[in-house]
């Protein structure tokens, strides 16, 4: 032992020793390479002192550090079950504690007792809200068979339909249950008064008369008839206020701030659950030697029992193994091409992706060109039939739906020419199919918009929209976006019954080559999740118009759960391309922000610049809903006026911006910091390893010479 004291731990007494092995360690070769002499002979010696004393330093408070983790382990004691120990010597910790605990007196005795009670009270309440968690047992029995890859896109599933849950209650318990427990609690509801302007006028649009049952179809897949005039819709609420005995009720400026709590609800929610996965996707992404290491010795998912997920998980590590390498081999590519090379790939990804915005500029003209075929249709009311109706009226819908599905055919088709590596053309498709499904949205909003706030002479002068037209423009914006809520929950359902099932039935009983060929559908979860976030992205913008619109939501992502879970137990198989769980919910959150921002826009405009209709809705009294704000600001006390005033003037903000910009800066160098730390923690993890195998090297070669020395004996 002291032998090998002398060779690792300096004589503190005389001060750093030099110790030939000490000096030929690798990480101590680094160091002297480092910091090469630049003067004299006597800068090497003294800095090799230094050098001795930094290690001897080093190793003294090593091994003080793992005197004193030892002490806080005992002194912390941790759960016997939570230690990594074998059974047998669990056992024994467990004796000595309860020898331990029969020794102590009173207080301390009844103070631990209490403190274990608690933790046993806490696990218990946390156990038993996990078990009320959403589809617990069928989120478990997914990640049984086919992993966490599939698994995430279920609980991404569960997250919209909490947050739309969420949603709908801020909805209905801030702007719905006032106005229906008003009556029944002595409140007086006042309601804009109708002015006599020709703006006012909102002709009523149920149907008349023996109404044809097909005619009621039509209304609840539109939204129009009898629908319109309900909660469902923005035109029903025409409440000025709620005067109850004690106080009063301000509806409009609770549907104004309810909208915009949703919104910021959406945000802060999203971007917490994107943090950890942030984390978990920066470290992934950091080292591509730890990437192949991540998957060698810990890419197998332990939660798959089921065969055929086996086999399949195996052939997905295969493929993300082969992917690694092709990027690798890519890289060498783009580092081995001249400069004719690049110019050729720069030109031809260039006209590509000129295709590419061709393509996108032609669907969006489709979507406009059908969005101002469907409102001149309707507005014409000369009914052809009932089919026909139908189509006029989904024909926005179906225009977005055949260029969704038409474009990511496109896309997959044209990435192959550019030249990109695996994973990169994975993401930059996905990238165009998620900017062609949110954008079409806009192009429908901008369609409408253009419809609403054009007219003719003298029309706009008086209301600032054509309300000849559009006497409630904003139910008419709800019924839109009620329409593509609907249809495409009918589409995903129509997919699943008449395309997947069949598609399965031809796999397992046709053998021919066709079928073989065309195979067994996988279950693709970029596709799937940016089916849903399309889906979301219009329950943001058509909350605003129609406040029921989270419930459809909740109700329609509840339904389309237990769709693609019987889907993809009976009909598909995992995709070959895997998808990591963490880096799929971070992908997932990603897009979802980008749907939740594109939302924002619309709504933001609309409250703010467009006229509110004269003739329903809350802010008939108001030339926008954002005007609500200002008046309401105007009542309140001198001193809490002065304080929003303040809050919301340009000193403020500049000042706000500021601080903003230094806490930004403050940050970005924190983490350049941690940044270099964790590079030279690596760099000494390396260093460490090498000094290993040198001295697992020095340690062979003394056994091999003491070996040489006893048979010449």
């Amino acid at each position: 032992m002291d032998s090998v004291d002398a060779v690792f731990l300096p004589d503190r007494g005389r001060g750093p020793a030099s110790n030939p092995l000490l000096d030929q360690l690798p990480s101590y070769q680094s160091l002297l390479y480092r910091r090469k002499p630049s003067n004299a002979a006597g800068s090497t010696k003294r800095r090799n002192s230094s050098l001795r004393e930094r290690f001897g330093s080093l190793t003294n408070r090593w091994t003080a550090g793992r005197a004193d983790n030892k002490q806080k382990t005992g002194i912390l004691q941790r759960p016997v079950r939570e230690q990594p120990k074998s059974m047998g010597d669990k056992r024994m910790d467990r004796d000595l504690r309860l020898e331990q605990d029969r020794r102590r007196h009173g207080w301390s005795q009844w103070q631990r007792s209490m403190r274990r009670s608690l933790r046993r009270l806490r696990d218990d309440g946390m156990d038993w809200l996990r078990s009320l968690e959403l589809w617990r047992g069928d989120i478990h029995m997914i990640e049984g068979m086919f992993g966490t890859g599939i698994l995430s896109y279920f609980s991404f599933l569960r997250f919209l339909v909490l947050l739309n849950f969420v949603m709908f209650l801020l909805m209905f318990g801030f702007v719905i249950f006032p106005i229906i427990v008003a009556p029944r609690a002595s409140g007086n509801i006042t309601y804009h008064a109708s002015n006599i302007s020709e703006c006012s006028v909102y002709p009523a649009k149920s149907r008349q008369g023996l109404v044809v049952f097909h005619e009621y179809i039509t209304d609840l897949l539109s939204g129009t008839g009898f629908l319109e005039q309900t909660y469902l819709f923005y035109g029903y609420y025409r409440v000025g206020g709620i005067h109850f005995p004690m106080h009063s009720y301000n509806l409009p400026l609770a549907y104004l701030l309810v909208t915009v709590a949703y919104l910021l609800l959406s945000l802060v929610w999203i971007v917490k659950r994107s943090a950890a996965g942030f984390k978990q996707n920066l470290i992934q992404d950091e080292d591509r030697f730890q990437s192949f290491c991540n998957k060698i010795f810990a890419g197998w998912d332990f939660c798959i029992t089921n065969e055929n997920a086996t086999r399949l998980k195996r052939s997905s590590l295969l493929y993300e193994l082969r992917t690694d390498l092709e990027e690798e081999r890519i890289k060498q590519k783009i580092a081995d091409r001249t400069r004719k090379d690049k110019c050729r790939i720069f030109a031809l990804r260039l006209v590509l992706n000129v295709f590419v915005t061709a393509v996108l500029a032609s669907c969006f003209y489709c979507i406009y060109r059908a969005t101002m075929f469907s409102q001149l249709a309707q507005q014409k009311k000369e009914p052809v039939n009932f089919i026909v109706d139908l189509i006029l009226e989904y024909l926005p819908s179906i225009v977005i739906t055949m260029a969704n599905f038409m474009t990511p055919l496109v896309f997959s088709l044209i990435i192959q020419f550019e030249d990109y590596s695996p994973a990169f053309e994975i993401r930059f498709t996905l990238m165009r199919c998620v900017f062609m499904r949110l954008a079409s949205i806009g192009v429908l909003l901008f369609s409408l918009w253009a419809q609403i706030t054009s007219c003719d002479g003298k029309e706009c002068s008086s209301c600032g929209y054509n309300h000849k037209l559009y006497p409630c423009w904003e139910t008419h914006v709800g019924q839109e976006m009620y329409k593509l809520m609907i249809f495409d929950f009918l589409i995903i359902g129509a997919v699943t019954v008449f395309v997947e099932f069949p598609r399965k039935i031809i796999f397992n009983h046709c053998d021919c080559g066709l079928a073989k060929w065309w195979g067994q559908q996988e279950f693709a979860i970029p596709q799937n999740v940016l089916e849903i976030v399309y889906g979301q992205t219009i329950c943001w913008i058509g909350t605003f118009y129609c406040p029921l619109l989270p419930a459809i939501s909740t109700l329609k992502y509840f339904i389309v759960f237990y769709i693609k879970k019987v889907s993809l137990v009976n009909n598909c198989r995992p995709s070959t391309r895997p998808f990591r769980a963490s880096s799929s919910n971070f992908f997932f959150l990603v897009v979802l922000l980008i749907g939740l921002a594109l939302a924002c826009i619309p709504v933001m405009v609309s409250m703010a610049q467009i006229q509110s209709s004269k003739a329903c809705g809350p802010f008939i009294s108001f030339t926008t809903s954002w005007a609500v704000v200002p008046k309401t600001v105007e009542t309140l006390p001198g001193g809490l006026k002065t304080f929003l005033y303040a809050l919301a003037s340009e000193p403020f903000a500049v000042s706000l911006f500021v601080v903003t910009c230094l806490a930004m800066f403050y940050v970005i160098a924190l983490a350049g910091a941690h940044k270099k730390v964790i590079n030279q923690l690596r760099e000494q993890l390396a260093m460490e390893g090498r000094d290993k195998r040198f001295l697992i090297q020095k340690l062979c070669q003394a056994q091999k010479r003491e070996l040489r020395v006893l048979n010449s004996y």
